[in-house]
């Protein structure tokens, strides 16, 4: 996958990226709202082979960047006929609350519906990310469900999420 929209850009992770992924994922602060307050421990060699499995039929873990500069990452997965699963991280911090990412998702989303077919897209987010709940839904996301204590950080503490749906008709795009 390569999608560009002015000075932004969406494109395959490949094993070069390994050392990039590993220090963000190893990031607590990054990491926190995915339950990993430590960061996930893994190394950049694992990582690697990790993404030599991504393909455009399972899935892809993608690379954002800014100006030609990564900034972030976003993945999705397929998890059933037509529904695609994503996620998307902003790992710049410096980044945040700019926008970046309703046109970014907007660019995903697209090229899921448009150029590989799927029909409905889902996502889940931690509850406290109000952030990324009000990004998701001017989308056209649906709010599916609000599971309660309904999964352990690696510190042991109960999260909980929010479940969210969305069909081509639903989508509001941001990237045009």
């Amino acid at each position: 996958m390569l999608l560009q929209f002015k000075n932004l850009t969406i494109r395959n992770a490949d094993t070069d990226d390994a050392r990039q992924l590993a220090k963000w994922w190893n990031d607590g602060a990054i990491m926190a709202h995915a339950g990993f307050p430590n960061g996930t421990g893994e190394t950049a060699q694992e990582i690697a082979e990790k993404l030599q499995n991504d393909t455009d039929e399972t899935g892809r873990r993608l690379i954002i960047e800014v100006d030609k500069v990564p900034v972030g990452e976003m993945n999705y997965r397929n998890c059933e006929k037509n529904t695609a699963e994503i996620g998307i991280k902003i790992c710049d911090f410096s980044l945040h609350d700019k926008g970046l990412g309703k046109v970014l998702l907007s660019m995903l989303i697209a090229s899921l519906f448009d150029d590989l077919g799927y029909r409905k897209i889902i996502l889940d987010t931690n509850l406290n990310n109000a952030r990324a709940q009000h990004v998701y839904e001017k989308l056209g996301f649906r709010k599916l469900r609000v599971l309660e204590n309904s999964w352990k950080n690696q510190l042991g503490e109960w999260q909980s999420s929010v479940d969210y749906e969305m069909y081509r008709e639903d989508f509001v795009n941001f990237a045009k």
